[in-house]
């Protein structure tokens, strides 16, 4: 794979968010505003390099049983890096609203999943690509889920008012909530698929959705319907 693939991989054919559905979590709950939904990605972008770099370092030095321990450790000294540094130089308000899902970066399983799947198997260079461009594409994820709801909450985008006319008591506080977030996500995601389906029509194929978005690989629905003996 050469070096620009490597980059540009994380940017869409597999962001963390929008194809392979990774870190639901903080995406959800820090997405609330576009500052906020910068302020993680950024956070976690910073985390993902360097513990990606310094993992692919000592990836030979490191004994395979206790590779993991090992990963959280260079993680989370990353991690306490970049909680000290928002916390002296980041706006308060942005700091205070991601609160514990900055110090939760320790266990996102995309900086994990990285430094396991990538980190530990290539060069420092290499590492430092992947790292890039996973944690690009996760920002842009988290900066289009937050500008969207904030901007159907209230008609701004990064506090700027885009639609002047926006009276207050229209503001659509839904989208700044927990339920929000997943409908926008949902609908993000829907399009994202229609989008394939249209361009598989397009070159006379057809598309097939990843296994995580597809309704015939869940057994959500149909949990009931089990025989009890293997419940």
């Amino acid at each position: 794979m050469s070096n620009f693939s490597n980059f540009a991989k994380g940017l869409w054919r597999e962001n963390p968010v929008l194809v392979l559905l990774l870190g639901t979590c903080p995406t959800l709950a820090t997405t609330s505003s576009a500052a906020n939904a910068l302020g993680m990605g950024v956070a976690t972008m910073f985390v993902l390099i360097g513990s990606n770099a310094v993992i692919s370092m000592i990836k030979n030095i490191v004994p395979a049983k206790i590779r993991i321990p090992c990963y959280i450790v260079v993680i989370a000294t990353f991690v306490t890096v970049i909680d000290l540094l928002m916390q002296a130089y980041a706006p308060v308000e942005i700091y205070n609203s991601l609160g514990i899902f900055i110090q939760l970066i320790v266990v996102n399983c995309i900086v994990l999943g990285r430094a396991e799947a990538f980190a530990s198997k290539n060069t420092v260079f290499s590492s430092i690509l992947d790292a890039l461009g996973m944690g690009l594409g996760f920002t842009f994820a988290l900066v289009l889920l937050g500008g969207l709801r904030e901007f159907t909450c209230n008609g701004t985008f990064f506090e700027v008012q885009i639609i002047t006319a926006w009276p207050a008591e229209a503001a659509n506080s839904l989208m700044t909530q927990a339920p929000g977030g997943f409908i926008m996500l949902g609908l993000i995601l829907a399009g994202i698929n229609l989008y394939n389906m249209h361009r598989a029509k397009k070159q006379g194929r057809i598309y097939t959705p990843p296994p995580e978005l597809s309704c015939k690989n869940c057994r959500i629905c149909h949990i009931d319907d089990e025989p009890a003996a293997t419940k």
